[in-house]
């Protein structure tokens, strides 16, 4: 027997003896989901530290009377929640949150889709790829400001006395202009304004990306058959795009449940609670009067309705992606 031989027999038995942990898997000796726990490890203990953990700590304290700090803790059940069904501020913030869904979802998920459309199939054939991507980083600029300078710019564009656009009602003769962001009834359309034109952006570079992976060819053939750029949006597009679509309204309306930062720099939830939202009026119980355990139930509310309302957005994508697929 030579030496490759001897090395070969001598080796063998060993690995026999100590086969690897995704054969003994394959084998069924071990779980299916064993050779994976290195990869999902890292991951699972950063949920756990990150979300998880706090998630209960949260919800625990919900179920006290505290005041935070060194005050003692005390046991009280359901009774913030209680309270907090009774709490006419608590459905005003929620019945806001309705708003920032329009202002953060709806209005420029539907303005994203056309805008996109325009720059891919008409500009960018039109003009080329270089006017269409300075177009699209035009767009995408009000995302990446910081909350507090779109604020302060917002703040001087909004405010009643020397803002921008009342300077400019003045000199165009109208002597009381609006008071945009201390009037009950205007302070939230002057939020959502501001949320509309800093979101406006994010699906325009979803579906721009969405649509570079779309055949040119079906474009060119439906305009060879007389296809207007209405009938290529509406029969390619936005069947192309789909998928997209259903991330661009998930991300957002998430966004838009736990809005928090335009609230706070432009009004602090006034006047008169008009433009309070949940993750606002959380912070105030907190850290302005002092009522943490009641802030941990509104913020425990708050996280089962984004849960709830994420999974309704999944359930109708899959439902959609079967119906794809079963050519319905």
């Amino acid at each position: 027997m030579d030496s490759s031989s001897a090395v070969h027999s001598e080796v063998a038995p060993d690995e026999a003896a100590a086969p690897p942990i995704a054969s003994l898997a394959h084998r069924g000796t071990l779980p299916r989901w064993v050779p994976y726990l290195p990869y999902l490890l890292p991951g699972l203990i950063g949920f756990v530290l990150i979300i998880l953990y706090p998630l209960i700590v949260n919800v625990w304290i919900s179920l006290h009377s505290w005041r935070g700090g060194l005050a003692p803790m005390t046991f009280i059940g359901l009774d913030n929640y209680v309270q907090l069904f009774q709490d006419t501020a608590f459905w005003i913030s929620f019945r806001n949150s309705l708003a920032m869904i329009v202002a953060m979802v709806i209005v420029p998920t539907l303005i994203g889709l056309v805008i996109a459309a325009v720059l891919f199939d008409f500009l960018g054939r039109k003009f080329g790829p270089r006017v269409s991507s300075t177009l699209r980083a035009i767009f995408y600029l009000p995302q990446i400001l910081p909350v507090a300078v779109a604020g302060m710019l917002w703040n001087w564009i909004l405010n009643a006395q020397t803002g921008a656009l009342n300077s400019m009602l003045r000199e165009m003769g109208v002597l009381n202009p609006p008071n945009w962001l201390g009037s009950t009834s205007l302070a939230l359309p002057s939020v959502m304004m501001m949320l509309i034109w800093t979101q406006i952006g994010y699906p325009v570079v979803i579906f721009m990306s969405a649509l570079q992976r779309v055949d040119p060819e079906l474009y060119e053939a439906a305009e060879l058959d007389g296809a207007g750029w209405g009938r290529r949006f509406r029969a390619i597009t936005l069947p192309q795009i789909r998928p997209e679509t259903f991330v661009v309204v998930l991300t957002c309306t998430i966004a838009a449940l736990k809005v928090f930062a335009p609230i706070f720099v432009l009004t602090r939830g006034g006047p008169e609670n008009s433009t309070l939202v949940p993750s606002y009026y959380a912070f105030q119980n907190f850290f302005v009067t002092s009522r943490v355990g009641y802030g941990a139930a509104i913020s425990t509310i708050l996280t089962l309705v984004i849960i709830a309302v994420a999974a309704i957005i999944l359930s109708l994508q899959h439902r959609a992606e079967r119906r794809e697929e079963l050519g319905l």
